[in-house]
């Protein structure tokens, strides 16, 4: 049970849900998943330990990350996702690689939607993860994206961006079908670095947001 209370409110939190400077309480969340109080308890306290959660007196909220984490957050994830990106193309299936392409072409009926394309962009990013068939890569890739829920806005939110990064997934995934180890991971790289920025000039009010 104390697994499946996790499970839920991890989830709960990774789809927006809790958002960070929410606060989470046990009646509630027992309430609204079905479960006792006491596996709910177990969970918050693994959360908590995760740095997902954090303490506001004697109450548990939704953590937030600071400038400095953010950056720190993204400095491993490019890195992790640029070598997952270069293990893709040297051991992807064709039968991965059409998924990949399939994904992007359905993507496209999702710009100007940030919510349903962050999600789409969360299930892109992990099929890549899973075609570098690396799996202590994909379980330190998993760590890095929970820890992306703790982001209160999606850079695919900010004006422009979400086409761009579509046209982004599409040239990964060319390099990917060429096998084109270097290239797939410098794109994958690249991706990763404009999404910073424009999270940044979202943050600081540089520029707006979709809708």
């Amino acid at each position: 049970m104390q697994t499946d209370a996790y499970s839920l409110i991890l989830e709960a939190i990774d789809t927006g849900v809790y958002r960070p400077g929410d606060r989470l309480v046990e009646s509630e969340l027992a309430e609204r998943f079905g479960v006792s109080r006491t596996p709910i308890r177990e969970a918050l306290q693994r959360l908590e330990t995760q740095s997902l959660l954090t303490r506001d007196g004697r109450s548990l909220i939704v953590a937030s990350l600071d400038h400095n984490q953010l950056a720190e957050l993204y400095v491993v994830r490019s890195e992790l996702e640029s070598l997952a990106a270069r293990l893709a193309a040297r051991h992807a299936t064709a039968e991965e690689v059409r998924v990949l392409r399939d994904m992007v072409e359905a993507d496209r009926a999702l710009l100007g939607d940030p919510g349903a394309l962050s999600r789409a962009n969360r299930r892109f990013h992990k099929q890549i993860h899973l075609a570098s068939h690396n799996r202590f890569l994909v379980q330190q890739l998993d760590l890095v994206h929970r820890s992306m829920a703790l982001l209160a806005l999606t850079s695919l939110a900010a004006q422009g961006r979400d086409a761009a990064a579509l046209a982004e997934h599409d040239a990964i995934v060319q390099a990917i079908e060429a096998r084109d180890e270097a290239r797939a991971g410098e794109m994958l790289r690249d991706h990763i670095s404009k999404a910073f920025v424009t999270r940044l000039k979202l943050d600081s009010g540089a520029i707006g947001t979709v809708g």
